[in-house]
């Protein structure tokens, strides 16, 4: 069997194994988004898999039976690995197809990197150990995993009600079985998979990125960690064969599209024609330059337009299940496990915190008749109480669907409990008495937000089909709002992270200047030529199938400029936090 042969064999084999998918199905159109909140609800407590762990494992020992351990032929044969699956059995050949999928995220060069890639701040070097975006990737990976096993048990008990089995039908399974089923192996693989675009340096990385390439270079789709984490899987790594990227399953490239839609997908969306609380979250307003957040750029648009058609129930513009689950469990590692980092490292400072949450639960009133200009300005957010309640105003202005006074309110007075109070009221001493505190802290919250899970058949379209319930919502917000305002914006970041913005920023210019250099471009490196051929072509070939797809100078020059600094932004995205320093220390010629 030749490569290009295996490669549809496993095509084939993801569309075949995706059969119970779609179960039910009567046409093959997509819905539009934006069904009534609440519609079709289910919450935590209206079911036998609700509740506490033990319940959520029993859920997962519901569902079908699965693989054990990962896929011994994998290792050796890559995609040969097809041709061991018994294809009498859809069901356990798209078992196997996924392991594989989750093997080869694995043992990628991408996921190792994120060893030495910023989660939320640098590492120092000394102290207690920080989280990285690998460590980060791993317990996202394991909450998704329980949350999963409790949909998969759902969905289990809901096809053995339609077999006969059993007598009632569970309406979360139903649910979940509709929108094309829940996969505790896909939702892991999703997870390892969604940093991996992260360029160096983080999120402010991605930031100099983006706008070095629409600002300085003229590449219009810019940059976005997202997008790039797909453009790794559909294209950038390989599995040293004659084809592209990772050659993953449908269901698992679906469940990495976070934001499913191009930037230039929203170029001249107006407010008036859709305002910014009727889009889906992360799109943003602005009309010229299109989305904020998408999940793939124009040259692996094809791609992903592939991998939803493989779920049509999945209305427009949401994420499949297993992407929903995955990116449910993101924001709960976010919100929870990097405090263990914060505290352990001395950053969050019990009386700022506490004084901030105390300011504002004491007069919650006088701060709810607050004139907007009374809350403006950097000085006024220094005023303990003003940030908590701009962070509400900007909560009940975008998401209205969700957000309320009083639970926000009761948000505050548990964070402000467990945070403020319990956790930072004893210091962090590096003894077994402080580490048991945090981790029990940790253990706590994991367990009440995973838990708190609602399913609906139509959510809202700044939700998704999996989400936390509104309390929980409430308080994954205010945790968030701990991190942006009490170690994000500190002030003694700003000089090192404008450091590693000039990183960034002379890295994409210096090699620009080099492939610019007629003489001197051949010794570039090898890799960079490479990408910068490939992504050439690339455009060049969708000019002529989907021109409809690019944006910008689409002539000849225009395109290699285009595929150039495309391929610039994927070499320097995939270099570590030090690799980034060293590589610039040369290409500058710094001392």
């Amino acid at each position: 069997m030749t490569e290009e042969s295996n490669r549809e064999a496993r095509r084939h084999v993801e569309h075949v194994s995706s059969q119970h998918r779609s179960a039910g199905i009567d046409d093959g159109s997509r819905e539009h988004a934006g069904g009534p909140a609440g519609a079709g609800a289910w919450a935590p407590g209206t079911g036998p898999a609700a509740g506490t762990l033990e319940a959520v494992a029993a859920a997962g020992s519901a569902a079908p039976a699965r693989p054990d351990s990962e896929s011994d032929v994998h290792g050796v044969q890559g995609g040969d690995a097809v041709a061991a699956t018994d294809a009498a059995s859809p069901e356990l050949a798209g078992a196997q197809e996924y392991r594989i999928d989750l093997e080869r995220i694995r043992f990628s060069s991408y996921f190792a990197r994120l060893s030495d890639v910023t989660q939320v701040v640098p590492r120092s070097g000394v102290g207690p150990v920080m989280h990285n975006r690998l460590t980060h990737s791993l317990k996202v990976s394991a909450v998704a995993r329980v949350i999963a096993a409790q949909l998969a048990g759902h969905e289990a008990r809901h096809r053995a009600h339609l077999s006969g089995v059993r007598g009632e039908d569970d309406a979360t399974g139903a649910i979940v079985a509709r929108l094309g089923g829940c996969d505790t192996v896909v939702a892991q693989a999703a997870a390892h998979a969604h940093d991996l675009g992260h360029p160096p340096f983080g999120h402010l990385g991605e930031r100099v990125l983006d706008r070095v390439a629409r600002e300085r270079l003229g590449l219009l789709e810019g940059f976005e960690g997202n997008a790039q984490s797909f453009r790794i899987l559909a294209q950038l790594d390989t599995l040293g064969r004659d084809f592209p990227g990772l050659n993953l399953t449908a269901a698992t490239r679906a469940a990495t599209l976070k934001y499913p839609w191009t930037r230039a997908s929203w170029i001249g969306v107006t407010a008036a024609q859709r305002p910014v609380t009727e889009r889906p979250r992360g799109v943003g307003a602005d009309a010229v330059h299109g989305a904020e957040k998408f999940s793939a750029y124009a040259l692996d648009a094809v791609e992903m337009e592939g991998a939803l058609a493989a779920f049509p129930r999945v209305s427009e513009g949401m994420q499949t299940v297993e992407c929903a689950v995955m990116d449910l469990a993101d924001d709960i590692a976010y919100a929870v496990h990097d405090l263990d980092d914060f505290t352990r490292a001395g950053v969050l400072q019990q009386a700022a915190v506490a004084g901030e949450f105390r300011a504002w639960l004491a007069d919650v009133g006088r701060f709810a008749r607050m004139a907007p200009q009374e809350l403006a300005g950097s000085g006024a957010l220094r005023v303990p109480g003003h940030a908590l309640e701009q962070l509400w105003r900007r909560l009940a202005l975008k998401d209205a669907w969700i957000a309320d006074r009083e639970a926000f309110t009761a948000a505050v007075h548990r964070v402000s409990a467990e945070v403020g109070d319990a956790l930072l009221g004893v210091p962090y001493d590096g003894g077994i008495d402080s580490e048991r505190a945090v981790s029990d802290f940790t253990r706590r919250w994991i367990e009440h937000l995973r838990t708190s899970i609602v399913v609906e058949e139509r959510p809202h379209v700044r939700s998704g089909y999996v989400r936390l319930d509104q309390q929980a919502w409430h308080e994954v917000m205010v945790l968030k709002f701990v991190h942006a305002h009490f170690v994000l914006e500190r002030p003694e970041l700003g000089q090192p992270q404008r450091g590693q913005a000039r990183v960034v920023e002379d890295l994409v210019l210096g090699f620009d200047a080099w492939l610019s250099d007629r003489v001197d471009a051949g010794r570039a490196p090898r890799r960079l030529l490479e990408w910068a051929d490939e992504a050439v072509a690339a455009y060049f070939e969708l000019r002529g199938d989907r021109p409809e797809l690019l944006s910008g100078d689409t002539s000849d020059p225009g395109l290699r400029r285009q595929g150039r600094t495309r391929a610039i932004l994927d070499y320097v995205a995939s270099l570590t936090d030090q690799q980034a320093i060293s590589t610039h220390r040369e290409l500058t010629g710094a001392a």
